[in-house]
């Protein structure tokens, strides 16, 4: 398994033209709202509220802004596909005890990478193939920025996103990062579904491709 994959990466090296791009964002406002609700969410639903659902939704805003970044090349046509379905690479339970399957990993539009549980700053993600592109998260570290003509600390988080080149202009790069910044930054507009442009279905994988969650919105 662990030579199918690093398999799967290589060839993307090979056969992609891969740049990533970087910004940050001020994760206040959506701390605040999970220490304000995580108790009550884990009593009503039996799980932690964490930042990756914040995520996967401006994701999904973004990649409805730029649809372009959920496409792919196939062969000598791009494809745009009329859904979205966002990966999640974790270290499941099934890789951990070393029975994911091939069939587990495959599926997905776009992949979000979360290097930041195991505490790293900065990071440049491979793309999944056949997607174009993949988010990667990172640590939240406090530090100074620029508020207001004045200077504050904030719980920062780095965000990285690797796409490829020969199907996405940086233009469009940056565009989806700051959707996805403006989005998270605030996550009343995620409740709100104030950021969706048209109706769409958004599946949630896990590992990859191991189905964890899907969900519908529509604005």
């Amino acid at each position: 398994m662990r030579q199918r994959i690093a398999q799967r990466l290589k060839d993307a090296q090979n056969t992609c033209a891969m740049l990533t791009t970087f910004n940050e964002v001020d994760m206040s406002n959506v701390m605040e709202m999970r220490n304000k609700y995580k108790d009550p969410f884990q009593k009503k639903f039996g799980l932690k509220l964490g930042f990756m659902s914040a995520f996967v939704k401006a994701t999904a805003f973004a990649l409805q802004d730029q649809p372009v970044v959920n496409a792919v090349i196939d062969e000598q046509e791009i494809v745009y596909r009329d859904y979205i379905d966002i990966s999640v690479a974790v270290a499941t339970p099934k890789a951990r005890a070393g029975t994911l399957a091939i069939e587990d990993m495959d599926g997905g539009t776009f992949t979000i990478s979360n290097g930041g549980v195991f505490g790293s700053m900065f990071g440049t993600p491979i793309i999944n193939p056949p997607q174009s592109a993949i988010l990667g998260m990172h640590a939240i570290f406090d530090r100074p920025v620029a508020v207001g003509g004045k200077v504050e600390i904030r719980p920062m988080m780095y965000i990285a996103l690797t796409y490829d080149h020969r199907l996405i202009d940086g233009r469009e790069a940056v565009l989806f990062l700051r959707k996805i910044k403006s989005a998270v930054e605030d996550p009343r507009v995620l409740l709100l579904d104030l950021y969706w442009p048209r109706r769409g279905s958004v599946c949630s994988r896990e590992g990859r491709g191991s189905l964890a969650s899907s969900f519908s919105m529509a604005g």
